[in-house]
């Protein structure tokens, strides 16, 4: 059972949203599509290499076929839809486009440190079936697709509203500041990397520019888009509590309002900062430093 656990929120999560009147058939269809996506591109490539680095190539595809399905079985089509099936498709393209580059470069010939750092994790927790917790750990995320990350989008492509609102306004914006936060922090670090290689020096830590307020900007803005999708939610969700049961409403606004942290957890403790530094400060001999000095997630002023 102890193997399994990380599906029970995820599964849970999907009954919810098959059983509302609104979002079944949605759910339905991009459930067994972002299962069987990541049975062949993500499960089978896991099995015969052993490693997990096949789930960065599922899940941004994952995303972009969220926003797919989203448009084809949309009925009518608003600024709202539009926007938000735009992001879905800007989220996984990007970040898709980046992980078949790594591929072709033969990068995912090696296990990601990120993942590595689990095999570590699932040791110490008495996992020792390795292979099945590799499959269990790529299923959850194909499974977060298939729910908490498709609400927001779900709720605005069945939502009756037309014009737009001011909480889509404010969370359209977050979404579009954010994107520019990583974008920018992405550059930064590229430029920097060039640069520390121009000059022939190794395992330097990135403190410039934005990476002088936060260890991890990029993961930092990657959660806030996703804030400002649900954000940008909200109305479409209120709106729906006239034709659903009182107690199914109130649980997928819970539901919504989690993605959040579910998003937050990830980023900072399962494949994010936490695995990546792990190995960071052993690699870099001024990484310790950097970590006493620099907020690990949130923006903040340098450290004394």
């Amino acid at each position: 059972m102890k193997y399994f656990k990380p599906f029970i929120p995820f599964i849970a999560c999907l009954i919810l949203l098959i059983k509302s009147n609104n979002l079944y058939s949605i759910t339905l269809i991009n459930g067994v599509a972002q299962l069987t996506l990541f049975f062949f591109v993500v499960c089978i490539p896991i099995w015969k290499t052993k490693r997990m680095s096949y789930v960065d190539i599922g899940w941004p595809w994952g995303v972009a076929l969220i926003g797919i399905i989203t448009y084809c079985l949309s009925d009518t089509i608003t600024f709202s839809k539009i926007f938000i099936i735009s992001a879905y498709l800007l989220i996984g393209v990007r970040m898709g486009l980046g992980a078949l580059k790594m591929w072709s470069m033969g990068l995912l010939k090696k296990e990601f440190p990120r993942y590595e750092y689990q095999k570590i994790r699932w040791e110490k927790s008495n996992k020792t079936n390795i292979g099945l917790a590799m499959q269990v750990e790529a299923l959850s995320q194909g499974l977060a697709n298939a729910s908490f990350l498709a609400i927001p989008i779900f709720l605005i492509s069945v939502s009756p509203l037309t014009q737009l609102s001011t909480p889509e306004i404010i969370g359209f914006t977050i979404f579009v500041l954010s994107l520019v936060f990583e974008t920018v922090a992405d550059y930064q670090k590229l430029k920097f990397l060039k640069e520390m290689k121009s000059q022939n020096k190794k395992n330097m830590v990135c403190d410039i520019g934005l990476w002088k307020y936060t260890r991890h900007p990029n993961y930092f803005a990657e959660w806030m888009v996703w804030n400002g999708l649900i954000i940008a939610s909200i109305p479409s969700y209120i709106s729906l509590f006239d034709s659903e049961a009182l107690w199914l409403w109130i649980m997928i606004g819970i539901a919504l309002l989690y993605t959040s942290r579910i998003m937050y957890l990830t980023l900072v403790y399962l494949t994010g900062a936490i695995p990546s530094e792990y190995f960071s400060a052993q690699k870099r001999p001024s990484y310790k430093a950097y970590q006493q000095s620099t907020n690990i997630f949130f923006p903040g002023p340098i450290k004394k």
